[in-house]
């Protein structure tokens, strides 16, 4: 009898079992299978349909033209990060000092950064779910165990039940993984519920890896998001992931940050060396202009995803197949088809029948199985298109 080997299966299996089980994203599944589309509208991913400002590049190019091409702090260069001390200062009304900053290449580093100071074989963090994918991979990646912890649905809300996230908590426990506002929910932390983590992890004496990056896409009124700065002692093991990527349309600069405390610097500045050796200086530059002067272009993009939400709330809500809560925070829409409980199928089906790109719940992990994310950050024309085509393609079934 003759086997058959599938070509390069011998060295797949010859890798270390944490690269070789990363997941494919189930996002980028969806993406890959529409992305040449005609006439698609790409509400799957993370970003909006506005360019980085002009200002912003701006900032960069002069960078560039004056030849800052070169090797420079692996920390961040101290203008970006007294810049980023400033800004958290204006946001938070309370003292920051450069030393807690340290630049890296994306959220998505600060997030592997964050996870490789604290994790590794045999360790387990624990997340709410459903949840932005990357995190459990991120931490699969490190050789430890994401332990999900499903959020429940009350009244068609995400509730967050501490009593089950504290029993989730083992010996093997290192950090909580919280994510407020919430991609892809929306669901977002109270001030009580903040001080309601933090006394956990102080508790369990365990790490907890804040990503507040949707702090600025609140809809009650309120300039931000509660936060663990809120709640916080400078001493707390907080370690904050963040990005310039949604605030100031830079996704694919890929600059991002890290506030931890002061006293770790030396250990966050080896692993950026080890990494990617410090984000470019130019790119840096254009992160300075986004803290220092982009505050009207976060205002208008605050106010056109508040009304991205109310379109596409009112307009699934009216198809009457529909299933969901206006999320208090982010700009995402996370909903479920009733009578449709495989969303990575309803997904792909919607690329081919509606030319609409959603992301599937089944990438977020336990509770998100049957849900849909859309992301409404994009102009009122669109979405208002996207709302047309969707009623049309559940009304056809």
């Amino acid at each position: 009898m003759t086997t058959t080997t599938l070509p390069g299966a011998s060295l797949i299996a010859d890798l270390r079992p944490e690269a070789r089980n990363a997941p494919e994203s189930g996002i980028v599944e969806v993406v890959n299978h529409g992305r040449l589309k005609q006439g698609l509208i790409p509400l799957w991913v993370g970003e909006g349909d506005l360019p980085t400002p002009d200002f912003i590049a701006r900032a960069a190019n002069k960078s560039l033209a004056d030849g800052e091409t070169f090797y420079t702090w692996q920390r961040g260069i101290p203008e970006l990060r007294e810049a980023l001390a400033r800004y958290h200062t204006a946001l938070y009304g309370q003292p920051f000092s450069s030393d807690r900053f340290f630049v890296t290449g994306s959220g998505m580093q600060s997030v592997q950064i964050a996870v490789r100071l604290i994790a590794g074989p045999g360790d387990e963090l624990v997340i709410p779910t459903p949840a932005w994918p990357n995190f459990a991979a991120a931490i699969g990646i490190a050789g430890a165990k994401p332990v999900c912890v499903p959020m429940d649905l009350e009244h068609g809300r995400f509730k967050l039940d501490l009593d089950k996230l504290a029993a989730a908590i083992t010996p093997r426990t290192r950090a909580l993984v919280i994510n407020s506002p919430a991609n892809p929910t929306g669901w977002t932390a109270t001030k009580a519920e903040m001080g309601a983590l933090l006394a956990l992890a102080r508790k369990h004496g365990i790490w907890i890896i804040a990503d507040e990056i949707y702090a600025r896409f609140v809809y009650d009124g309120s300039p931000r998001a509660a936060s663990f700065h809120d709640v916080m002692e400078p001493e707390d093991r907080v370690l904050f992931v963040q990005t310039f990527s949604k605030n100031w349309a830079m996704t694919g600069w890929r600059v991002g940050w890290i506030e931890a405390p002061p006293a770790l610097g030396q250990v966050i500045e080896n692993l950026i060396q080890y990494s990617t050796s410090g984000s470019p200086v130019f790119v840096q530059r254009a992160a300075i202009a986004a803290l220092e002067e982009g505050e009207p272009f976060v205002a208008q993009q605050i106010a056109r995803a508040a009304e991205g939400r109310k379109i596409i709330s009112e307009g699934l809500l009216a198809t009457n197949r529909v299933s969901l809560a206006a999320p208090d925070g982010a700009f995402y829409q996370f909903f479920s088809v009733d009578g449709r409980s495989d969303s990575r199928a309803l997904a792909i089906e919607l690329v081919d029948k509606a030319n609409v790109g959603l992301a599937p719940g089944t990438a977020f992990g336990p509770g998100g199985e049957t849900g849909l994310r859309l992301c409404f950050a994009r102009k009122a024309s669109d979405l208002v298109e996207v709302v047309a085509r969707l009623q049309k393609a559940l009304a056809a079934r």
